[in-house]
């Protein structure tokens, strides 16, 4: 794996290219498959020089998608090191999420046998369902009938589980899903954390401010 190192605002030493060079055999060893590590060090002053940090980003190329990971410390060996512990841990799970997908394949698709459509919770229409509801001629359901649909929507329900927010990523990233319903320990309000482009994660929560009682909307 080609390495290449860059400094913004500092200079790079012969002793962090080693350590460097050392750090990037555990990243092949996660990744075996890429073929370029890109390392980038910036320096950092602020309050007129008085506080300064050092800025470590890592990134990974190669067959399949580009995977990043930075960390900001005084010591940029110590920003290195946590650095390279996120980004193992990030292809850690994209791997992990790659063997599950190809033994869980997830979507719908048709079986090559029976030609049946699989992996999807609707139920598609039939033929008569399909006329009628092109040419305006929808069932209208008997009395004790369900009301009729043209699309089958499937439910499930769940015990509620209290965990925090970081969690609730952690068990999205298990199961494979690109959301995870849970209660918020630290403020006991349903929510819901989901997938954003790259590792960004976001969250939404739902109040349980009980609405108003119907004799203080009269009053």
């Amino acid at each position: 794996m080609e390495t290449n190192i860059v400094g913004v605002g500092v200079s790079i030493s012969d002793r962090f290219r080693t350590v460097v060079e050392e750090k990037s055999s555990r990243i092949a060893t996660v990744a075996p498959k890429a073929q370029q590590l890109d390392v980038k060090v910036t320096h950092r002053a602020y309050r007129n020089g008085r506080v300064e940090d050092e800025t470590v980003e890592l990134t990974v190329s190669g067959r399949g998608p580009v995977v990043r990971a930075e960390a900001r410390d005084a010591d940029k060996f110590a920003a290195l090191d946590m650095a390279v512990d996120k980004l193992a841990e990030q292809l850690r799970r994209a791997k992990d999420k790659r063997i599950d997908a190809r033994n869980h394949p997830r979507g719908a698709h048709f079986e090559k046998g029976s030609g049946e459509l699989t992996g999807i919770d609707v139920s598609p229409a039939s033929v008569d369902v399909l006329r009628a509801v092109a040419t305006g001629e929808i069932p209208v359901a008997a009395e004790g009938e369900e009301e009729y649909s043209p699309v089958v929507i499937r439910t499930k329900q769940f015990d509620a589980e209290w965990m925090t927010v970081e969690e609730a990523v952690d068990r999205m990233e298990l199961v494979g899903h690109d959301f995870f319903l849970f209660v918020d320990v630290r403020t006991d309000h349903p929510s819901v954390v989901y997938r954003r482009k790259g590792w960004d994660y976001g969250v939404i929560s739902l109040s349980t401010q009980a609405p108003p009682a119907a004799e203080e909307l009269a009053s």
